[in-house]
């Protein structure tokens, strides 16, 4: 997508309060908008020697969000040096002398550190008020926010319903939608206006307001540094993806009676040579992928992988679902995709009447497929040992 000036970078120019709020749906541009203000800011010769920091829940969400969109804007305008890019400790020193750091909202360190003059608290819906205040206490200037209103947090109301931050005087509040991006791709566009029929949805994605999480699949996963050594490592599930969807890969790992998820691939375009060349650097397990790519499926154990169908038929899904509702689940840090898959991976509507429907959207779906694929074997198994014939007893059988 190209950095250009939308709407969105005009009213994010506009709010003049110390805190600068900025709520809005899906490709609205929020985090790109805001971090063109803020390196048009660190560029400015009135401002010189300030820091400036980035703010988000876990540095790997950082790493593929705000710190990608940032060097992309630099390259993208002829702005960025490498000599300027610190790239063990994520901080671009400009010119003039001012510093734009990024750290991710779990370094203590680093939230409980030096003050700042400007800060951006990207999807602050995500990070505790705690840290908020923190980061708030150590700013002296300005304090950007953005998120999608999937829900109400501190923003709104804080933890003990005390007044919430939109109703202070230093506050300015805004939301943008998708219609504010004049950059995004007219398929984009015609994508989002397709699920206009589901209430739930297009009032957070598509208009931008306040929803509900009544509407989630999903609930109470745990979120932990990384997988402990203890671990066993017993599938990955596969969803295939091209043009329109990415290919999404998880390795399923069970500890101490639950079970760990970490994000392996999550790609656009990549061919089953490509899907192959990554499994085949993993640690071996058997492979669950999607039954309804079975040439896929075959070309990948020519290449030495070995991958199944998954276990799919009528009322799999609902089945899949209710399984994985089930368990206790965690997943890494580092598993982006599949967290921003499980705050948004909802309930399908009916158009006319705005009952939740028995069937998940098709959208932020894709590493929530392969983790009910991962789980193929334990259905099955589950299933063999409540019918409870013996494992030997083959007298009701037939081979033919």
């Amino acid at each position: 997508m190209p950095y250009i000036k939308t709407t969105a970078t005009t009213k994010i120019s506009s709010l003049t309060k110390r805190i600068r709020a900025v709520s809005g749906g899906t490709s609205a541009s929020k985090t790109i908008s805001i971090l063109m203000w803020l390196i048009g800011y660190c560029q400015h010769p009135d401002v010189n020697n300030e820091l400036v920091s980035v703010v988000s829940e876990t540095m790997p969400h950082l790493k593929r969000g705000a710190i990608r969109d940032f060097l992309n804007i630099m390259q993208e305008h002829g702005y960025f040096q490498d000599a300027s890019w610190n790239k063990s400790d994520f901080i671009y020193t400009f010119p003039n002398g001012n510093k734009m750091e990024f750290f991710s909202a779990d370094m203590p360190s680093k939230v409980r550190g030096p003050r700042r003059d400007v800060l951006f608290i990207n999807e602050a819906n995500n990070v505790p008020y705690e840290t908020f205040t923190q980061l708030e206490i150590r700013t002296k200037k300005i304090i950007f926010l953005d998120w999608n209103p999937v829900s109400e947090f501190w923003f709104y109301v804080d933890e003990n319903n005390h007044p919430n931050i939109i109703s202070r005087k230093d506050c300015d509040f805004i939301t943008l939608t998708y219609r504010d991006n004049e950059a995004l791709d007219k398929s984009i566009v015609a994508t989002i206006e397709a699920r206009k029929g589901n209430k739930n949805w297009w009032k957070v994605y598509g208009e931008g307001q306040l929803g509900e999480a009544e509407g989630r699949i999903y609930t109470g996963w745990q979120l932990i540094d990384e997988i402990p050594h203890e671990a066993r490592l017993e599938a990955y599930g596969l969803d295939f993806g091209y043009t329109n969807d990415p290919t999404a890969v998880v390795a399923k790992y069970y500890y101490n009676g639950g079970y760990i998820f970490d994000e392996i691939l999550y790609r656009k375009g990549m061919s089953n040579k490509q899907i192959a060349d990554v499994l085949i650097n993993e640690k071996q397990a058997i492979v669950y992928a999607d039954s309804a790519e079975p040439k896929s499926i075959d070309e990948l154990k020519v290449y030495g992988i070995g991958v199944v169908p998954s276990n799919k038929g009528q009322g799999s899904v609902l089945q899949g679902i209710q399984y994985v509702q089930d368990q206790q689940i965690s997943v890494t840090k580092r598993s982006v995709n599949i967290l921003k898959e499980y705050r948004n991976y909802l309930w399908d509507e009916d158009k006319s009447t705005a009952q939740t429907l028995n069937k998940p959207m098709d959208i932020f779906n894709h590493s929530m497929d392969a983790i009910r694929y991962s789980f193929s074997v334990n259905m099955a198994r589950d299933e063999r040992e409540q019918t409870q014939i013996p494992i030997n007893d083959f007298s009701n059988y037939s081979l033919t």
